[in-house]
């Protein structure tokens, strides 16, 4: 009997012999030797497949990482250099896939259908880590860019993707060190800086009239 499972191990092995997707969902479940009402009570569609795949490898890292004896004991920049490293040593099992998956996308703006999951997923975990560090000081609050930093993650997570796809050294060592730089940069932009000093020490003489008096 076909579950989820099954279906994604075929599909991922239909797409990596063709080079591309079957021609319908009938073409599919004969092969599989099931019908396409089968197959339509377990996924809607390819795109839904493929989603699918993307969805649990991002569920699979963060199970993993929040797992580990040293995760609680984590800063929020740790964490999600935790995830990156995992995410991508995961990743390499599922390589051939997830080369086809990313070249076959569609080009754009709007985040592809296939991963909108994992997007949904890692905007959640990234919320769940900003959140600690700005509760325990390690990130700046800043008025409506505090917001944005889970993005400016999924940003960097779309960005290495690609990296690590055109990687040819040796064990992906690049992909590593692009990790480290990228998570390093912005999580020292999302921490404390002279300029945020420097707005609070404005915002206190504005408060106690002592710049008005100043600048008139």
């Amino acid at each position: 009997m076909a579950t989820k499972e099954t279906i994604k191990k075929a599909f991922i092995d239909y797409v990596l012999t063709e080079g591309k997707r079957p021609n319908s969902v009938y073409v599919f479940a004969k092969k599989q030797k099931m019908s396409e009402a089968d197959f339509y009570d377990l996924y809607a569609s390819f795109d839904a497949i493929e989603e699918g795949i993307w969805t649990d490898i991002g569920q699979t890292v963060i199970s993993e990482v929040k797992a580990q004896d040293v995760w609680a004991g984590y800063a929020a920049r740790e964490k999600a250099l935790s995830f990156f490293y995992s995410f991508f040593e995961l990743l390499k099992r599922d390589r051939s896939f997830a080369v086809y998956s990313l070249k076959h996308a569609p080009k754009g703006l709007q985040t592809p259908k296939v991963f909108e999951g994992l997007k949904n997923l890692f905007l959640n975990f990234s919320d769940e880590i900003l959140n600690e560090g700005l509760e325990s000081g390690e990130l700046s609050d800043r008025k409506f860019f505090a917001k944005r930093y889970k993005d400016a993650l999924w940003a960097q997570l779309v960005f290495v993707l690609h990296f690590w796809i055109k990687d040819s050294s040796a064990g992906f060592e690049k992909t590593d060190e692009a990790i480290e730089k990228g998570i390093n940069v912005a999580f020292d932009l999302f921490q404390r800086s002279p300029i945020d000093n420097l707005l609070d020490y404005g915002k206190f003489l504005m408060q106690n009239g002592s710049l008005k008096e100043f600048v008139s």
